[in-house]
């Protein structure tokens, strides 16, 4: 869908969200096991959380060592963030044209943040965020696993909020192959069984990118 949409709708709900999602209590400990051995990979590294929400993640990777910046499309989002989290950084960033240098970052989170995101968009974002991996750096990606896309209007509509709001699904190989194709190298994936509310398989992929050597 268009980012200007996606923008809008967390713009809208961001506040619910941040009170709603404030940690990681939701967090299934198989996911959160992927989060580790990306924090583990990165060694105390500087890690970018690439559509970072209202921070939650951002307070995980930080709490364990790494030094964190964030970035997210919707203005809400990282006003939230920055509230929370004012010891953070922060910024407003489309993934497609992120606001840092080359090689700037030893590891990369991608949590949840391309389930907006067309097949067409997808091989942009994996570029982007390569570029901005150091040689040997780890990317890790979360999603929903499966196929197909679902309107979460309805969803929000519970919450008293009216947006336009559409997800996709991936599956493993698809994402694991677009990875490829910006030269990361799988190293590890996770894909699991929908738990509690979730309606759909979750998958995480950690991948490192070629060293330089």
């Amino acid at each position: 869908m268009k980012p200007e949409l996606v923008q809008r709708a967390y713009d809208t709900v961001a506040r619910d969200y941040a009170e709603r999602l404030p940690d990681t209590r939701t967090e299934a400990p198989l996911d959160l096991a992927m989060v580790d051995e990306l924090i583990r990979a990165v060694g105390g590294g500087v890690v970018l959380d690439a559509g970072c929400g209202a921070g939650r993640m951002s307070r995980y990777l930080a709490d364990r060592g790494c030094r964190v910046e964030g970035v997210d499309l919707s203005a809400g989002m990282v006003e939230q963030a920055r509230v929370v989290h004012p010891d953070l950084t922060f910024a407003v960033a489309a993934l497609e044209a992120l606001p840092h240098p080359d090689d700037a970052f030893d590891g990369v989170l991608l949590w949840y943040s391309i389930i907006h995101t067309p097949p067409e968009r997808l091989p942009g974002i994996l570029s982007e965020v390569a570029r901005v991996v150091r040689p040997g750096g780890h990317l890790l990606v979360g999603f929903q696993c499966g196929t197909g896309v679902q309107d979460l209007a309805a969803a929000y509509s519970t919450f008293g909020h009216r947006v336009v709001l559409e997800r996709y699904r991936y599956t493993a190989d698809q994402v694991s192959a677009g990875i490829s194709q910006v030269g990361g190298e799988e190293r590890a994936r996770l894909v699991r069984a929908a738990e509690g509310p979730e309606t759909d398989q979750q998958a995480v992929i950690l991948a490192q990118l070629p060293s330089s050597d």
